[in-house]
């Protein structure tokens, strides 16, 4: 028993590095993440407000809602939780003795004697002594594993939402756009008919008349192309809900409400806001414990196991009905013929670990480009949009000069179709504009980890 001892402290000396928590990589880029341009944010994030205070529309939170219920992918990540939890619970049962009851009766007979019957009736009990963390490590590797879960579902809700709501406000851009084409198409059919009638006087051509209606039948064409837009934007969407293809409500995009200026925070919130770089170091954290449990294997086992029960059997002397039987033992076993074997997948599990560690980064990195490409695109729609409305008041006041002016005869065909198209350009391109600012949004809400509760 004092051989095991010495033998328990000096494993317990050379192997403390098995029982070490796990620790951030020192590594870890974090500092400029969102890039130069981008690094005055304050300790505040937009990501850190609900997705219903940022999505005030209440026919989109009410999508949001079905999304989250009904979702394929949303309902697949809540089994995965149920599959980790399980495992957890597994894994938590390693610290208790195992039981097994495994009862024996035996017949036999030597040359034609009266047959005999030997039985036994134990219960057999084994316990493997946690000396060097080994079962430690497993149970820490399957709680990583569960939180993984966790996240993942999480990452899966934050895409969820930003998602329904980019196709949702795509629906109002195009909606929009429709209405403008409608418009532009009628105000347009009006001057051409204004124009047969000037035409009767000498004021147009017929290469004028016919120019114009040429324009006209165009945007009635585009029309259609922006309903089939809106039918599979309508489609994808209630794919994304989980349910059959069909019209989806909706408000109007000059009704939407969102902040004149947004907060982004500092970058290393990212490693507590979004969920798939959580998710990324939580597989870190798994590879650590897994080389800590291989690291483990290198070292001995000690195990104690016992049975109780009844048997007629007792050496030399046959006793019936029976008598107890009861015995004990510990054993500590080293590996010797294995121990190439452990080692071979410690240096698996150390490659594992430090593969681990670069996709940790990775995602860090991607993650900051995200809110970088998130944060450009709001400044650039922020920064175009008082000029484009500005153009589009010069344009309609041309619009109107030109018809003016058509009535006196003091103007070309030409002048007025070139007014016209510049309009409906402008117009189609202010509505652009403010979809790419609301997109940008709720790119820059899900690029900080927002959307998950």
């Amino acid at each position: 028993m004092k051989n095991i001892i010495i033998i328990l402290a000096a494993v317990s000396m050379a192997s403390c590095g098995i029982w070490k928590p796990y620790s951030r990589p020192e590594s870890l880029r974090t500092d400029d993440l969102f890039g130069s341009r981008f690094e005055s944010g304050d300790t505040v994030t937009i990501a850190s407000i609900q997705w219903r205070e940022l999505f005030t529309d209440t026919l989109l939170q009410r999508h949001i809602e079905t999304g989250i219920e009904n979702n394929c992918d949303m309902n697949i990540a809540r089994l995965a939780i149920s599959q980790a939890e399980s495992a957890l619970k597994s894994a938590r049962l390693v610290y208790i003795p195992s039981f097994s009851f495994s009862p024996e009766v035996a017949v036999s007979s030597f040359d034609t004697r009266k047959a005999t019957q030997v039985y036994s009736i134990p219960v057999v009990a084994s316990w493997e002594i946690d000396i060097l963390g080994r079962q430690t490590n497993a149970r820490r590797r399957s709680v990583a594993a569960y939180d993984q879960s966790l996240e993942y579902k999480k990452a899966v809700q934050s895409i969820l939402v930003a998602t329904i709501a980019n196709h949702y406000y795509t629906l109002l851009m195009l909606d929009e756009q429709y209405r403008i084409s409608s418009e532009t198409a009628r105000s347009w059919k009006q001057s051409v008919e204004t124009m047969k009638l000037m035409k009767e006087a000498g004021m147009f051509t017929e290469a004028a008349i016919a120019q114009s209606e040429a324009n006209y039948y165009s945007i009635e064409a585009s029309l259609f192309d922006l309903e089939e837009s809106i039918i599979q934007v309508e489609n994808s969407m209630s794919v994304l809900l989980f349910l059959s293809p069909g019209p989806v409500e909706r408000g109007n995009i000059e009704e939407q409400i969102f902040p004149d200026s947004i907060s982004y925070g500092i970058p290393v919130q990212l490693l507590s806001n979004r969920p798939d770089v959580r998710s990324a170091e939580l597989d870190l954290i798994q590879s650590y414990f897994s080389t800590a449990e291989a690291r483990a294997a290198l070292y001995p086992s000690l195990v104690l196991a016992g049975s109780a029960g009844w048997t007629n059997s007792a050496g030399s002397m046959i006793v019936n009905p029976g008598k107890l039987l009861l015995s004990a033992a510990a054993s500590l076993t080293q590996p010797l013929f294995n121990r190439r074997l452990n080692r071979s997948q410690l240096e698996i599990a150390k490659a594992a670990q430090e593969q681990s560690a670069i996709r940790f980064q990775q995602t860090l990195l991607d993650a900051g480009a995200e809110v970088n490409d998130a944060l450009t695109r709001y400044q650039t729609a922020r920064n175009k949009q008082p000029y484009i409305a500005r153009q589009v008041e010069s344009l309609e006041t041309a619009v109107r000069s030109t018809e003016l002016l058509m009535i006196h005869g003091s103007t070309t065909y030409l002048e007025i179709l070139t007014a016209q198209q510049a309009l409906l350009g402008a117009r189609l391109a202010q509505v652009g504009n403010t979809f790419d600012r609301i997109q940008s949004i709720v790119s820059l809400y899900h690029a900080l980890g927002g959307g998950t509760n």
